[in-house]
């Protein structure tokens, strides 16, 4: 396996199991309907920790954009293989959504709210304020670049580190998530959206691309500022 197929595995594996808790939470008449907020940040930190798992020794499992580019940046990957991480970070993430349409399929005619039904999918904030809501996930963004950075500074028992990550993600998400949602990856936002633009879903209702950019371009400004502080501060 090479380190993009790597890449799109591991970050198919990652919405799969991320956006496939929210549609167990959101959709009418799942198991799992109503189960809250706790239920959907742990099982990301896990989807997080099986994804590294997954694919770690093979391609490092960045599995988002912003964790690339802030690697780069801190000189700890090469550039010749930016542009290709980043696309099989964004093809997994689509993959990966559509495999969640499928598996909850006769679910969606069920749900009445079209809002719910493109939070599967992607983010929204929980009040619309286009700075605050840009300000939250390039903090967000920058506590998980610093986290991850800080995680390999340390020593930890041979495969412990992606049960670390995993935590660091419930950690953001209970601590800082309740704003935006916790994008924290430019992938995981903008991929699954274009798959719910396409998807034939009953009822879905419009994808809000007015607000698809703040996921994107907060965690890449958010990346870059961790790694730096990080290279000025740590190192």
């Amino acid at each position: 396996m090479t380190p993009y197929i790597a890449e799109f595995f591991g970050t198919l594996i990652l919405i799969l199991l991320g956006d496939g808790v929210v549609a167990g939470v959101l959709l009418k008449d799942t198991k799992s309907e109503n189960s809250g907020w706790l239920t959907i940040v742990f099982a990301w930190g896990l989807a997080v920790t099986l994804g590294i798992y997954a694919v770690g020794r093979i391609s490092g499992a960045h599995l988002n954009p912003a964790i690339t580019m802030a690697l780069f940046l801190t000189g700890d990957f090469p550039g010749n293989q930016v542009a290709g991480y980043i696309i099989a970070q964004f093809a997994g993430a689509f993959v990966g959504a559509v495999l969640v349409w499928l598996h909850f399929l006769p679910h969606w005619g069920l749900t009445d709210s079209a809002p719910k039904k493109l939070g599967i999918f992607c983010t929204a904030p929980a009040v619309r304020s286009t700075m605050p809501n840009l300000l939250s996930e390039i903090i967000a963004t920058t506590v998980l670049v610093l986290g991850i950075l800080f995680i390999g500074a340390n020593k930890f028992t041979e495969g412990l580190n992606p049960l670390v990550v995993g935590g660091l993600i419930i950690s953001i998400g209970l601590s800082l998530g309740g704003t935006t949602g916790f994008a924290i990856n430019p992938a995981r936002d903008l991929a699954p959206r274009v798959a719910h633009f396409l998807l034939p879903i009953p009822g879905k209702g419009p994808s809000d691309w007015s607000y698809s950019w703040i996921p994107v371009v907060g965690p890449l400004l958010g990346g870059l500022l961790g790694a730096l502080l990080f290279k000025a501060l740590f190192i």
